[in-house]
């Protein structure tokens, strides 16, 4: 059989489907044909997340088409799915996860400032603010990102931006923005990994659930599919998708909302940070849990709730209050 792949068609987009059809036709041997669907998040470049009612009209189409079985799955970036997902779909595989990280990208012509992996480099990092100056124009739509990065950058003004990669990287080297902060993983699959200035520490800037990990969405009872795509699941990528998505759910969290959560497994264990913050970034609750990996949404749930436990439902509220706000809305 032929397996149809359902995406988006974008750069980036295309570059996560070919790989999954790569996987699956190294794994399995079946043959595979790209199915470029074009979304309403697609039509509608220039609005906000907030207008145009968050990442879902980045996937709907693509969900649609798969419940209507014009494709077989359907290939995400993982952080931009819906936190439930529409009845009858299911994620049957992901890929392994690469570098979840959130990148500050400078104008070409700026010094590189580099951060090594792994624990926050404390002189790297200030160089990075020092250089930036007092009120630099930071390009982020992530309100995630700006509510921690409002503490990393006192007095950074966090501006808005759309668009595939390249335009985004075009617009910061024509001087609209003083940096822009993005995922590693797009960039690094996109072969502009010397694009990246720094890469933020974990614990600086908390990624989004699911940053970094290709997700594989099939029919729920489609088990002719899961078995295919079962051959391509990596299950370390699996457990740290499950912890992490398991946090936003519990917390009842969806698409514009400062949630952030990383999982790194280790063999058999998993250590799940947490974060919720206030959209200007003055209030953060953090929490952090270990648990054993193959009951990782079982961690992520008592991280959740730890983190309920200690006043994030009352963040989450206000965050809503003030989403419904601007756009004219009753919570």
């Amino acid at each position: 059989m032929t397996l149809r792949i359902g995406t988006r068609g974008s750069e980036l987009a295309l570059f996560q489907a070919d790989a999954v059809a790569a996987q699956l036709r190294a794994k399995t041997g079946l043959a595979c044909e790209t199915v470029v669907i074009r979304t309403s998040g697609d039509k509608l470049a220039d609005a906000s997340l907030a207008q145009i009612g968050g990442k879902r009209l980045f996937v709907k189409e693509i969900e649609d088409a798969l419940l209507d079985g014009e494709i077989d799955l359907a290939v995400h970036s993982s952080k931009d799915m819906p936190v439930v997902l529409p009845e009858g779909l299911r994620i049957a595989g992901v890929l392994p996860r690469e570098d979840a990280r959130d990148a500050v990208v400078l104008p070409i012509d700026g010094r590189e400032v580099r951060l090594p992996p792994g624990k926050a480099d404390p002189t790297a990092l200030e160089e990075l603010v020092s250089r930036l100056g007092t009120s630099p124009r930071i390009g982020t739509s992530s309100v995630r990102r700006t509510a921690q990065l409002a503490r990393v950058f006192p007095g950074a003004n966090f501006l808005p931006i759309r668009g595939n990669l390249g335009t985004r990287l075009r617009k910061l080297d024509a001087g609209e923005y003083d940096a822009l902060v993005l995922a590693s993983a797009g960039l690094i699959r996109l072969q502009r990994r010397a694009r990246i200035s720094a890469s933020l520490p974990i614990p600086a800037c908390v990624p989004a659930p699911g940053q970094g990990i290709i997700a594989v969405e099939i029919r729920a009872k489609d088990d002719r599919v899961a078995a295919v795509v079962a051959a391509i699941d990596d299950g370390d990528a699996r457990a740290a998708l499950d912890a992490e998505r398991a946090v936003v759910v519990t917390l009842g969290g969806g698409c514009q909302m400062p949630i952030g959560a990383h999982a790194a497994v280790d063999g058999a264990s998993l250590v799940l940070t947490a974060i919720v913050l206030s959209l200007d970034g003055t209030r953060a609750i953090r929490a952090e849990s270990r648990g054993d990996a193959r009951e990782a949404a079982r961690v992520g749930v008592a991280v959740a709730e730890d983190l309920l436990s200690r006043g994030a439902a009352d963040i989450l509220a206000e965050v809503q209050q003030a989403h419904a706000a601007v756009e004219g809305i009753q919570p």
